[in-house]
C-alpha cells in the first residue's frame, strides 16, 4: 500500500461502509476505535480494515495511535463520519508523494450551506486568522482531511491529544520549514453530530483547545 489512511472513530458504524467502500486504489484503511459502544470497530473488521483500539480518549489520541501503527510512507488523515469522500483523498495525498508539497490539507468546500452551521465558520476563520499570525503560513480550513511522510510527522513529537492535534501537526510543521498547501475538497451532510464541535459549546472548547496549542 502507497498510503494508510487513519479514521479515529467514535461510533460510526453507519456511516463506515460508505467511507470504506469508497477508498481509491492503494489505500489501506486503519480505523482507530477510540471506545465506541456501536458496534463500529466490528463493522471496520469485516469490511476489510485494519483496526487499532485506542482506549485514551481524544480526537488526537486516536490520530497519534493512528500514526504509529500505520506502516505506509506516506499516511493521511479523515474524520469517518462520511463528511469527507474518500475518492477525493487522492488531491491531498499525490502531491505529498510526489515530493512537491511535505503537508497537504484539505479546504472543506461545504456543498450547501446547511453543512457548515455558523459556530464552525466562526471557530475556522478564527483559528485561520491565528495560524496566519503565528505561522505566516495561509491556510483558510484546518480541515480533518490531511497527509504527510509518516516519519516526518513522527520526528514532529506531536503532544496534544484532544482536538489541537491538527493546529499543533501545522505549527511544528511549519516551524520545522515544512512546504504547506492546501487543496479543495467537498464537505459533505456528517452522519450524525460531531463530537468536538456539534453544538457552540463544542467549537468554543475547540478554539481553547487550539488556543493553548499556540500559546505552548
Amino acid at each position: 500500500m502507497s498510503v494508510d489512511l487513519v479514521l479515529p472513530c467514535l461510533n460510526e458504524a453507519a456511516a463506515l461502509p460508505w467511507v470504506l467502500e469508497r477508498l481509491p486504489a492503494g489505500v489501506r484503511a486503519v480505523v482507530v476505535d477510540n471506545g465506541s459502544t456501536d458496534g463500529s470497530a466490528e463493522v471496520a473488521a469485516d469490511l476489510g480494515a485494519t483496526v487499532v483500539r485506542c482506549p485514551a480518549k481524544g480526537y488526537g489520541a486516536a490520530c497519534q495511535a493512528g500514526l504509529e501503527a500505520a506502516e505506509a510512507e506516506v499516511v493521511a488523515f479523515m474524520d469517518a463520519d462520511a463528511s469527507l469522500d474518500p475518492r477525493q483523498l487522492v488531491r491531498v495525498t499525490a502531491p505529498v508523494l510526489a515530493g512537491s508539497i511535505d503537508l497537504m490539507v484539505g479546504r472543506r468546500r461545504a456543498v450547501s450551506r446547511d453543512v457548515w452551521p455558523w459556530h464552525l465558520r466562526w471557530a475556522n476563520a478564527e483559528l485561520s486568522r491565528r495560524i496566519r499570525r503565528r505561522t505566516g503560513i495561509r491556510l483558510h480550513d484546518l480541515g480533518p482531511m490531511r497527509a504527510a511522510r509518516r516519519t516526518a510527522l513522527l520526528d514532529l513529537g506531536l503532544l496534544d491529544r484532544r482536538s489541537g492535534y491538527p493546529l499543533e501537526t501545522v505549527v511544528r510543521a511549519a516551524d520545522a520549514g515544512w512546504r504547506i498547501a492546501e487543496v479543495d475538497v467537498d464537505y459533505l451532510p456528517r452522519s450524525g453530530r460531531s463530537k468536538v464541535t456539534g453544538t457552540p459549546l463544542g467549537a468554543a472548547r475547540a478554539v481553547l483547545d487550539m488556543s493553548k496549542v499556540l500559546a505552548r
